[in-house]
């Protein structure tokens, strides 16, 4: 039995009928050469012989009596695999578009919560003799880090891998009675007003970090947040109040999803050429590409986006499975024309953002979320959303994330991996997640968008490798 965390709890508050709280990835796998294609059979099998590694998967969410504590991790004692494992094909050509809108509806839709919190879907059909496997796994369960921690479970570094061995027998633990669970619940009430202290503490020190994102959106609620008299936000390396954007709107339930790859040694030239990372190179081109798209639709804000970047803050040695997160707010300068002065920009506001956000506590937003109990959380969350103050002033207009991969070569039962598409979260009031993740000399990007709010989020990406070009042949003059 494991207790949540505040902060893996809070992904369960901010599921609501428009928005799920899972996230996804797909990884596109070679054919087997000299042998027949993957089948479901042989990923029932290595699943099988591995699940004992990923406690998790074969655990579900027990709430505790009232909501007066995190819900709990126990063994499901019906657990069923076959429940989780499925599989579709794709009618011919099989084309990275119909697997892009296979992805999109599956990812749409919520998982059951009665059940473990993650399915996995083998895509067979594609051209060249490829198949796919679309993994979705509940955010309360795991972050980025940890997923794709989580996925290498099924991967080998050799096509011969480790084999699959017999699976070991599962004998689930028995659940803990309820009255437990909330006698426990009672014990950690009673302790919060000691917490409440430590954490106002923290907090109080926090503050100097938290000014700049704050402060703005007091601001902006009695109408001092604009730098001009038509609204215009500074720009400056500096998060302001995030501008209105098509994509700070309410959603529906539905989802669009465009996948791509761009060349790891061309960004590392532009990082090499102008003194800058990798993430700066990165944020730069979604910039840029961000830019492309809002001038297009006639809807870019004559300041800079506000861009949310997930930090993780897992320790090395740490072996828990749960959210090891924070979050840095960065100014995206949608504002710049020139790509070279857009990435100058980019990495002066990067810096800006890292040196704020490292003022603040790790943990600290956990234990902020860790002191409401659950069923206050959630009234808090729809309250929340129904109020609409999200759309009125989001704090930031899009997410991206980059989210470290392997360096070499791994196989699924034989067959090599050629790309790993991360499929993320988005919510109302923030209807854009660009996620990417690297994988030996390529980055690759999956976007994840409302269904309504970009029908064309294929030409985004195609504008992310546009900007990519402009800077290497900038680097090359």
């Amino acid at each position: 039995m494991r207790r949540l965390s505040g902060l893996d709890a809070a992904f369960l508050a901010l599921e609501t009928p428009t928005s799920t709280g899972h996230v996804g990835g797909l990884s596109v796998l070679e054919a087997r050469e000299g042998s027949s294609a993957l089948t479901l059979t042989d990923l029932t099998r290595l699943l099988e012989s591995r699940i004992g590694a990923v406690p998790v998967l074969r655990q579900r969410l027990m709430t505790v009596p009232l909501g007066i504590d995190q819900p709990v991790w126990v063994d499901d004692v019906h657990f069923d695999i076959g429940y989780h494992l499925r599989e579709l094909a794709l009618p011919e050509p099989g084309s990275d578009e119909q697997l892009a809108e296979q992805v999109a509806r599956i990812h749409a839709r919520p998982l059951d919560r009665a059940r473990p919190l993650w399915e996995a879907y083998h895509i067979s059909g594609l051209t060249g003799g490829r198949t796919a496997l679309y993994t979705k796994v509940h955010h309360a369960a795991i972050d980025g880090v940890s997923g794709a921690e989580l996925l290498m479970v099924l991967f080998d570094l050799s096509p011969e891998g480790d084999g699959v061995a017999e699976p070991a027998p599962f004998v689930p633990e028995p659940e803990p009675r309820r009255s437990v669970l909330g006698a426990r619940g009672l014990v950690r009430l009673a302790w919060r007003p000691v917490e409440v202290t430590r954490i106002a503490v923290q907090a109080v020190r926090a503050i100097p970090a938290m000014g700049p994102i704050a402060g703005p959106v007091l601001a902006a609620w009695v109408g001092a947040g604009r730098a001009e008299a038509d609204g215009a936000i500074l720009a400056s390396p500096t998060p302001l109040v995030a501008p209105q954007t098509p994509f700070n709107v309410a959603i529906s339930p539905h989802r669009r999803f465009a996948f791509g790859s761009l060349s790891l040694p061309d960004v590392k030239l532009v990082k090499n050429t102008f003194g800058v990372s990798v993430n700066d190179v990165v944020m730069a081109i979604c910039a840029g590409a961000l830019r492309s798209w809002l001038i297009a639709h006639e809807a870019l804000p004559d300041g800079p986006l506000v861009a949310m970047v997930p930090v993780s803050i897992r320790s090395e040695s740490s072996d828990e499975r749960g959210n090891k997160v924070s979050a840095m707010l960065a100014a995206l300068p949608t504002n710049v024309e020139d790509p070279v002065e857009r990435l100058g920009v980019t990495s002066r506001a990067t810096a800006v953002a890292k040196s704020q956000q490292a003022f603040i506590p790790q943990g600290l937003v956990d234990e902020v979320t860790d002191f409401a109990p659950p069923a206050l959380t959630a009234r808090v969350a729809r309250v929340t959303f129904a109020s609409r103050v999200l759309h009125r002033l989001p704090a930031f207009n899009v997410v991206i994330s980059n989210v470290p991969g392997p360096n070499i070569p791994v196989y699924l039962a034989g067959a090599r991996l050629l790309a790993h598409y991360p499929v993320s979260v988005v919510t109302d009031g923030v209807a854009l997640n660009i996620t990417l993740i690297g994988y030996l000399d390529q980055l690759h990007f999956g976007i994840t968008v409302a269904r309504e709010v970009m029908p064309d989020v294929d030409r985004l990406m195609a504008d992310l490798g546009h900007e990519l070009a402009l800077l290497v042949e900038a680097a090359h003059s």
